[in-house]
C-alpha cells in the first residue's frame, strides 16, 4: 500500500505524463529572513500556482498561511532541515520538522538538505538515513537537496563533486535528487547519468538575465535532468507567473530557449 501512496504523491508534485517537474521553494525566510518575493507567503504561493508550477517547498509553520479555498491547486513539500545564516555554521542543517508531522500537515512529499564535506557531515547523513527509513514507511516521496560544500572542495559546481552529490542521495534513499547546474549539458549528463533517481537543478543565486536563466533550463533538460527547483530567481522575477510559463514551454513540451523567452515577450 505505500507504494501505491508514494506513486499516487509523487503524481502531485511531479509531472505525470512527462516525469518532469517545476518546484518553487520558499523555505528561505528561516535562513535569510522575510525577502522580497516571499514577504507576502500568501500571494506567492497563488502565483505559482495559477502558473503552472508543479509543487512548493514550504517549512511546518507556513503551511496553511499560504493556501486558500479556490483557485489552482498545487503540490506541498514539507521541508525539514534548517540552519540560519547568522550562525557560524550556516551549511550544518538540524532537522526541524519529522515525516509524521509534515504527513499530519497535508505534505504530498518531504525535503531534506544535505551538505556533503561540512564538519557535520555525519549528522546530516545519519539525519538522511532515519528520514528516508520514515519515509518509506510512510509512502511518502522524499527530496534530497545534496550539494558539495567543506573545506576540501574547491569547486562545489565541478562535475566530480556534484555527480558524487547526486549518488549520495540515491544512494541514500531519496525519490528525487536536487543538486547544482554544473555549467554545460555535457557535465550535466553526468550527473544524470550516475543518478538512479530522477534529478533536478537548483537555481543558484539570482540571475540577471531570463536567457541565462532558460539556457541552464534547456541544457540540464537536454542532459536528461527531470526539471527544476528555483526559488529567487521566479519569486524575485520581475513577472514570476511568465517565467514559470516560459520553463514550461522547455520542460514540458521540448521547446526552445527562444520559444521560451517569446512567452516573456523577449523573443
Amino acid at each position: 500500500m505505500t507504494i501505491i501512496g508514494k506513486h499516487i504523491r509523487m503524481e502531485r508534485i511531479m509531472d505525470r505524463n512527462s516525469g518532469r517537474t517545476i518546484i518553487v521553494p520558499m523555505d528561505h525566510g528561516v535562513s535569510v529572513g522575510p525577502i522580497d518575493g516571499i514577504k507576502d507567503i500568501k500571494g506567492a504561493v497563488a502565483t505559482v500556482a495559477e502558473a503552472g508550477a508543479n509543487a512548493i517547498v514550504e517549512h511546518k509553520g507556513l503551511v496553511g498561511a499560504g493556501h486558500r479555498r479556490g483557485g489552482s491547486d498545487i503540490g506541498l513539500i514539507v521541508h525539514l532541515s534548517a540552519s540560519t545564516s547568522l550562525s557560524p555554521f550556516p551549511h550544518s542543517k538540524t532537522l526541524v520538522c519529522s515525516v509524521e508531522e509534515a504527513i499530519k500537515l497535508g505534505a504530498d512529499a518531504v525535503s531534506i538538505h544535505v551538505n556533503i564535506g561540512d564538519h557535520q557531515e555525519k549528522e546530516m547523513l545519519n539525519d538522511f538515513g532515519r528520514v528516508a527509513a520514515e519515509a518509506r514507511t510512510w509512502g511518502l516521496p522524499l527530496l534530497a537537496m545534496v550539494y558539495p560544500r567543506g573545506e576540501k572542495i574547491q569547486d562545489e559546481y565541478d562535475v566530480s563533486v556534484v555527480k558524487h552529490a547526486a549518488r549520495v542521495g540515491c544512494e541514500m534513499g531519496a525519490d528525487i535528487v536536487k543538486v547544482s547546474y554544473t555549467g554545460s549539458t555535457e557535465s550535466f549528463r553526468e550527473v544524470v547519468d550516475g543518478s538512479t533517481v530522477p534529478v533536478i537543478i537548483a537555481g543558484g543565486a539570482k540571475m540577471d538575465s531570463d536567457r541565462d536563466i532558460l539556457e541552464m533550463v534547456k541544457s540540464s533538460v537536454e542532459a536528461g535532468g527531470a526539471g527544476v527547483s528555483i526559488g529567487r530567481n521566479v519569486f524575485q522575477h520581475a513577472a514570476p507567473a511568465k517565467l514559470i510559463q516560459a520553463m514550461s514551454t522547455i520542460i514540458f513540451h521540448d521547446g526552445t530557449v527562444e520559444e521560451a523567452l517569446a512567452v516573456l515577450g523577449k523573443a
